[in-house]
């Protein structure tokens, strides 16, 4: 953690030798938002090579900002979880997320979409109270992409939660949601929404009535989407 140190007792450069290096603070953001397992966290930063993800979480323990332990459930598999060191920097972790929803310009936001990302935070953002009391199934079209990458499923269970397929689960699908993955992202950022979205038909849903209807209300932005843009 202290290669490439600035050499200076001032905090901000200490904590910066161990916070500022590539992908750290976008993990913390992922460690915050609930994610425990090397491979949930991998889903949070997909683009993060799992060598890199290695390297860096050993040197967040090694910090004592995470704690890593054996998992109660899964044999032979690890958990990582915040410390009280770690807990500490979420109003800094909020307020990077602020900064960047309201001075970032929304053509530069959209600039670097991220479908597996996406979907990923959606699944953990998604409101199941406005659903029906069932299981309801919803399939997510994006038919620019790659066949690999086109089709997802969130499977929201009353019982179990919300779960995401990147593989057909088998299920009967309940609503059909077909966008591009620019206008999908824009209404998840609170830079577009729903109503206009299906006015303009860059959003098509098929299926369960009162599922489309309130979409709007059982999506569930993202945790900065309600900044205003600032920057020009």
């Amino acid at each position: 953690m202290t290669q490439g140190s600035y050499k200076q007792f001032c905090p901000v450069a200490m904590a910066a030798e161990i916070l500022c290096t590539r992908w750290t603070v976008v993990l913390v953001r992922e460690l915050i938002a609930g994610s425990t397992r090397f491979n949930d966290l991998r889903r949070g930063v997909p683009r993060m090579s799992p060598a890199l993800l290695s390297q860096r979480l050993k040197e967040l323990e090694a910090a004592q900002i995470i704690s890593r332990t054996p998992s109660k459930t899964e044999p032979g598999l690890f958990e990582y979880r915040l410390t009280e060191s770690g807990r500490d920097l979420s109003p800094l972790i909020e307020a990077f997320g602020i900064w960047g929803q309201r001075w970032i310009a929304t053509e530069l936001s959209l600039e670097h979409l991220d479908v597996q990302l996406l979907m990923w935070d959606m699944r953990r953002s998604l409101n199941p109270k406005p659903m029906p009391k069932r299981k309801s199934v919803i399939q997510f079209q994006y038919p620019e992409l790659p066949a690999s990458q086109r089709n997802w499923w969130l499977i929201v269970d009353p019982d179990t939660g919300t779960d995401l397929c990147a593989l057909d689960p088998g299920f009967e699908v309940d609503l059909y949601v077909s966008t591009d993955l620019r206008t999908m992202t824009a209404i998840w950022m609170g830079l577009d929404n729903v109503r206009a979205a299906r006015a303009q038909r860059r959003l098509l849903l098929t299926g369960d009535r009162q599922l489309a209807s309130d979409m709007h209300a059982w999506l569930g932005l993202s945790h900065f989407a309600k900044e205003r843009k600032l920057a020009s």
